[in-house]
Parts: structure tokens; C-alpha cells; sequence
């Protein structure tokens, strides 16, 4: 008998991906725009600067920047979730950290999916920030409870694809006409819709709770609400997009510019006000938009605790401020983090993934920092793959409306995520942290500098 072979989960991904953008391109037409001004400054930066260009092809990275996307969906059940993790699982897909975006004002809680293993996020990174609406926190208990029962009528994942999901988990994949129609069938769930399964009394309330209910809860699906591509220059792109006829929101959500990029920059431009029928009645809904985001390298969590400390107190010294002057207090907060990778990582802020270079090496070096200096050993940094609650929340207001910004207190609950997702998030920094020890391992073995993975071991 002849086995019918499944082809690999990073394909199956790729495809998805590329129709996802194929998809919302022709949805979204300044989405067109903006992939072209992107592709645009990364051409001419890399121009401009051989060594990145270099360091990035040597890394394996250059390849991933033209495919490079993340979506965001928003949904409305525990059923609805378990349900796209399994879709995502099919492509490679796992939930990687939990984002409670309460703390904004904003009422959902989040994960991303994303690939885990190096390998994989080198040939297409596709990740699919995926949030969940909290209806707990909404103080009009009766709304609550219609909304829940709208909800709970829709079935976002057609059978088609539930079929094939089926068969990809019993099988342990799909061969290549099945993930053919994998991802026809799984585009659906993505797709806009004209037509509203609310009236527009219903939408009102709706909107008046909170605009990213009436997002969740109107419509047959998750429509994608944006698709956003990879930048190497943020800056130049936030500069020339009033040049492309695209208006960018004020301030680039994250760390602010610097020679070493660290973590996610994003920014977008304002969601599209596109005509809805709210059964039969003509209306508009605002909710889809274009993001742009520029990631640097992952930090460790010393890192990390800098980061949050530097932007807590940026945005208090903004609110004192009345909002002034936010680019020089962003830039003075960040001021004492090192700007180079070297210093970066002999500090242990900084992930890394290494990997063997010159191998003649005559005799055995006393630390890593020296192999690294001969050029025996190279660090390259670990591409942040992951969110920034805070940045993530900046970009929902600003696409919401400043009536939405602070309707919710804190209340963060992972444990109820977990449950509606039917699976435990994975830990983003235990991620870096094995790709770094892994490819440390290996490097060294390679370059016959064994006693150094003991010494890393005792440190």
C-alpha cells in the first residue's frame, strides 16, 4: 500500500499567508499601498547598509522579510478559540504569552500564534495575534448576556475546514490537495462581510459598551482587522506614508529609535469607515486599518524589566506634561540601555542565537566573549517574535476612537484564558532562552570548545 505523503506544516502556513494577503489586499486596497512603500524603504536600506544586509542573509533572516506578516482577529467565544487553535495547529501554529489588554481600557484578554522552532520562524514567521472578548467586564449585564447569545448562534469555522482539521489531527497532517483546500475553506473565517447579523438598535448598544464588541459581536466572523508587514526603517516609513495619501497615527507605539533596534515598534494609519447593512438598513462600521511594525532583537527578562520601567515612566512624565515633548522623554528614558549588541549581551539583557564561524581555533578559549572577538563564534540576535501589551493597546485606541480608551480596570485572568483556549500558552521567554542555549550547544561542540558548555552550566 502507498502512503500519500503530508506535506510540512511551514508550507501549509506559507500558503495561508500568502492568501491571507491576497485576500485583504483586494479588501483593503490601501493595504496595497503600504506593502509597496514598505517593500520601497527596506529595498533602500538595505542598499544603504551592506553589513545589515549581510549580517541578516548569513543569519537566515533575510529571506523570512519579504513573507514576514502578522494578523489580529478578535473573537467572541471559548468555542470560537479552541477552535482557531486547532486550525492554527494545523499550520504550525501554537499560543505563545497572554496579553491582558483590560489594564487599557480595552476589554478582551489575547495570545499570539506563532511558530516555536527556529527553523520554522526563519521560513515564515506568520503569527496571528488572537484576542478574546471579555464579556464579564461589561457593566450592562443584560447587553452582556444578548451579546453572549448572538455569539453563541454563529459558527465561525466552516465545515469544510473543521473536516480538514479533523483529518490533519488523525493523520498527522494533510498531503498538498488537502491543505489546498485547507486553506480555501480556513479563509473564510477571515473574510469581511457586508452584511451585519445585528439591527442597527442592537449596533448602537453595542458601540456604546464598547466599539470593539460591536466589532466582535455584528458580524458572521473575525473578519482580519489588519495585516501587518515588517519594516527595517519605521521612521522613513512613518515619514513617507502622508506621501503614499496614508495618515499615520501621531506617535510609533514601543522603544524609540536607536542604532540597536530592541523589541517592536509599530505604528498605522487610521481604520477604513466602510458601509454595513444592518439587516436591510444601509449604515458604516469602523474597524479595519494598516499596520507597520519593526522588530529588533528579544530581551532577556533584566531586559524586559528595563523596558517596562522606561516606558511607565516616559508615560508619566507625558501625563505630567500634558502630552508634550513624548519622543525626547521616550528617548531619555532608554538613554542608560547599551546600543550595541556585544554590550547587550555580556549583560544578559539580550537573547541571542549562536552559531560556528572561523573553526581555526588552535587552542581552547577561556570564555565565550573571547571566541566571539577571534570571529570562531558569532552571536546573531534573536528576532523579537513576539507583543507589547502596551503598544498592542495604543494601536486599538487609536483605531477605536478616544471615547474607548479607559472604560475597564484591571483584571488580568489567565487562568479563565487558558480554559476557554483548552491548552496552556506557552512561555515567549523560555522560547529564547532554549533556541539560545540549543544553538550555543552546538556551536560549541562544533568548534571543539566543549568545556565552555560547562562552564555556561555552572554559571
Amino acid at each position: 500500500m502507498t502512503m500519500t505523503a503530508h506535506i510540512h506544516p511551514d508550507e501549509i502556513r506559507t500558503l495561508f499567508s500568502q492568501a491571507m494577503s491576497d485576500m485583504y489586499r483586494k479588501e483593503v486596497p490601501q493595504y496595497g499601498t503600504l506593502m509597496e512603500l514598505v517593500r520601497d524603504v527596506n529595498h533602500a536600506t538595505l542598499q544603504a547598509d551592506p553589513a545589515l544586509k549581510s549580517r541578516l542573509r548569513a543569519a537566515g533572516e533575510l529571506d523570512r522579510l519579504d513573507v514576514e506578516r502578522h494578523g489580529a482577529i478578535r473573537l467572541g467565544t471559548a468555542q470560537e478559540l479552541k477552535a482557531i487553535r486547532r486550525m492554527f495547529a494545523v499550520m504550525g501554529m501554537y499560543p505563545v504569552s497572554y496579553y491582558d489588554l483590560s489594564v487599557a481600557g480595552i476589554p478582551v484578554h489575547s495570545t499570539a500564534f506563532r511558530p516555536v522552532e527556529q527553523a520554522s520562524l526563519q521560513r515564515n514567521p506568520f503569527r496571528v495575534f488572537t484576542s478574546l472578548l471579555r464579556l464579564d467586564l461589561v457593566e450592562n449585564r443584560a447587553l452582556a448576556e444578548k451579546a453572549e447569545h448572538i455569539l453563541n448562534k454563529r459558527q465561525i469555522v466552516t465545515d469544510g475546514a473543521f473536516k480538514l482539521i479533523e483529518i490533519a489531527e488523525k493523520q498527522g497532517g494533510l498531503t498538498q490537495q488537502q491543505a489546498n483546500d485547507f486553506v480555501r475553506e480556513a479563509l473564510e473565517t477571515f473574510r469581511w462581510h457586508r452584511d451585519a447579523t445585528v439591527d442597527t438598535e442592537t449596533y448602537t448598544q453595542l458601540v456604546e459598551a464598547h466599539r470593539l464588541i460591536a466589532d466582535v459581536v455584528s458580524f458572521k466572523g473575525p473578519h482580519i482587522n489588519h495585516l501587518t508587514p515588517r519594516t527595517l526603517d519605521i521612521d522613513t516609513v512613518q515619514t513617507q506614508m502622508p506621501q503614499r495619501g496614508i495618515a499615520p497615527k501621531a506617535v510609533i507605539e514601543g522603544p524609540p529609535s536607536r542604532k540597536t533596534d530592541i523589541l517592536l515598534r509599530q505604528t498605522s494609519f487610521k481604520a477604513l469607515d466602510e458601509e454595513v447593512v444592518f439587516q436591510g438598513v444601509t449604515g458604516s462600521h469602523t474597524a479595519r486599518f494598516g499596520e507597520i511594525e519593526q522588530r529588533g532583537i528579544a530581551l532577556t527578562p533584566a531586559g524586559r524589566a528595563f523596558y517596562d520601567k522606561a516606558i511607565t515612566d516616559t508615560r508619566e512624565a507625558a501625563a505630567k506634561s500634558g502630552g508634550e515633548n513624548y519622543t525626547s522623554l521616550l528617548k531619555a528614558a532608554f538613554s542608560s540601555l547599551p546600543d550595541d549588541l556585544e554590550t547587550l549581551r555580556q549583560q544578559g539583557l539580550a537573547f541571542f542565537s549562536y552559531r560556528a564561524g572561523n573553526r581555526k581555533v588552535a587552542n581552547k578559549a577561556a570564555n565565550i566573549s573571547e571566541l566571539i572577538a577571534s570571529g570562531a563564534l558569532i552571536a546573531d540576535p534573536q528576532i523579537y517574535e513576539d507583543f507589547l501589551p502596551v503598544s498592542a493597546a495604543g494601536i486599538f485606541q487609536s483605531n477605536l476612537g478616544a471615547e474607548d480608551q479607559s472604560n475597564f480596570s484591571a483584571a488580568s485572568n489567565q487562568d479563565a484564558f487558558e480554559d476557554a483556549l483548552g491548552a496552556k500558552v506557552i512561555d515567549e521567554m523560555a522560547l529564547y532562552s532554549r533556541i539560545e542555549a540549543d544553538s550555543l550547544a552546538i556551536a560549541l561542540t562544533q568548534l571543539g570548545q566543549n568545556h565552555l558548555l560547562q562552564d555556561q552550566a555552572a554559571a
